[in-house]
């Protein structure tokens, strides 16, 4: 190995402040990204291959990457992992350390006196990593305006939609643009839990001046599910007064939650009324295709190789939401590794946990079925009529044709007589809460899924 000299070496456990600084050789390393990248695929990043193997001195490995959330990524999760891979390699025993290339501060996460109540930014949550589709599109558009024109183009912006659909994955993106085009810009990027427990520790500490101050200054106020605002009066109370302060002076304010504001149970009139003032954006569950491009961006994160029918088949077995899709994509991961790094449809239908294909279910299947059981013509399904004994039946079509297929609320309105997104899902609401409160309904709900499943 060769000497190398850096400005930066840290020199431990040596009197005379010298010793001998090493560098890894080039195959050897790769060894050490290779090793990581087979024994925790799930923990592997496309970015690994652009770290620097800066020196190893004293048995410690100081790695250098390109910027700080990379090295907060690689303390909070990789340490073991390199210094594992590093003792393979090296057939010695050897720890690691990761810092930034440049000696930057991590300026994308902010504190308040240094508490840490902010929330961290991924470094994989950036709009070139969002897939978007029918079921996000509008949402993605005006995050992608708000970054471009904070304060000006849509504010406030309010996204929400399910779990796991990408809404925090958007809040993030903005946050990180804002940063790319403006450094020192002052992100308040927090969960509502936290925003009303500062409000509370504030108020029990006689703190309320600096609790304003941290907020009402911010250039950027985003907060992660809004709805846990409800029921608490008199942080509603503040967060409407620092609503239009920063409103007020255009700073720029981004909400999510889990529900539309009027949705949001408790929550104040003039509240809702302000949420509403700028967009209002749904991110709904994605539609088939959308999920197979998003299986496909999480396997190039994973720097692994999955073949077409396996990514289709894992997008049309899981249609609830991305996290889910994810976790399937962990375990298939970490069942190919106990088959030799083998990744064929068997072992996907493993993961998933089936042993054969789910049938697809299309809409004219329901209409028909629905229709028989009630004793109406498709054309009443279909058509504008608003009386119970058509509207009930048309609700009940619209709630399987969410659970069901793989249509997106737009898709499933079009069949209905153009009817919007909010109309399917106020009917998917609807017969959710009448399945809970009637037994003999959710009886006779569970057959017709039932029948429908079994092509009958």
């Amino acid at each position: 190995m060769q000497t190398r000299r850096r400005s930066y070496v840290r020199l431990a456990g040596c009197g005379n402040g010298k010793m001998m600084t090493k560098s890894l050789s080039k195959s050897i390393w790769n060894d050490v990204l290779e090793h990581v990248r087979l024994h925790a695929p799930h923990l592997a990043r496309t970015w690994f291959s652009d770290l620097d193997p800066a020196e190893l001195s004293g048995g410690v490995l100081m790695i250098t990457a390109a910027n700080a959330p990379r090295v907060r990524y690689l303390n909070e999760h990789c340490r073991r992992t390199f210094a594992e891979a590093a003792q393979a390699a090296t057939g010695r025993l050897i720890s690691v350390r990761f810092e930034c290339d440049d000696n930057t501060e991590d300026t994308d996460v902010l504190s308040f006196d240094n508490d840490g109540s902010l929330l961290k930014l991924s470094d994989d949550y950036l709009f070139g990593n969002f897939i978007t589709g029918p079921c996000n599109r509008l949402a993605h558009a005006a995050a992608l305006a708000v970054a471009e024109s904070p304060g000006k183009a849509y504010n406030p912006l309010f996204i929400h939609g399910d779990v796991g659909l990408g809404k925090t994955h958007l809040l993030q993106a903005v946050c990180h643009e804002f940063k790319h085009r403006q450094a020192n810009t002052n992100i308040v990027y927090i969960s509502c839990e936290t925003f009303t427990n500062h409000f509370i520790e504030a108020v029990e500490r006689g703190a309320l001046h600096q609790f304003r101050y941290r907020y009402r200054h911010a250039d950027c106020l985003v907060i992660d599910d809004i709805q846990f605002l409800a029921e608490r009066e008199r942080s509603q109370e503040e967060f409407f007064h620092t609503f239009n302060t920063l409103y007020q002076s255009q700073r720029q304010i981004i909400l999510s939650a889990d529900c539309s504001p009027a949705e949001i149970p408790s929550l104040e009139e003039r509240l809702v009324s302000r949420f509403n003032s700028g967009l209002v954006a749904l991110v709904d569950r994605p539609c088939l295709e959308t999920r197979m491009a998003i299986v496909l961006a999480k396997t190039k994160l994973r720097c692994i190789d999955v073949p077409d029918n396996v990514i289709k088949a894992i997008a049309t077995h899981i249609d609830s939401n991305v996290r889910e899709l994810e976790g399937t994509l962990a375990k298939l991961t970490l069942l190919s590794q106990t088959q030799g790094g083998r990744i064929d449809i068997d072992l996907a239908m493993e993961a998933l946990g089936i042993t054969g294909p789910k049938p697809l279910v299309s809409i004219p299947e329901i209409l028909n079925n629905v229709s028989k059981r009630h004793n109406l013509r498709l054309s009443d399904l279909q058509g504008k009529k608003r009386t119970k004994s058509i509207a009930f039946p048309r609700q009940v079509c619209m709630y399987l044709a969410r659970e069901m297929t793989n249509l997106s609320l737009e898709e499933i309105g079009g069949y209905f007589g153009g009817r919007d997104h909010t109309t399917v899902l106020h009917a998917h609401r609807t017969i959710s809460k009448r399945r809970q409160e009637n037994p003999v309904f959710e009886l006779e709900l569970q057959n017709l899924q039932t029948t429908l499943r079994n092509g009958s």
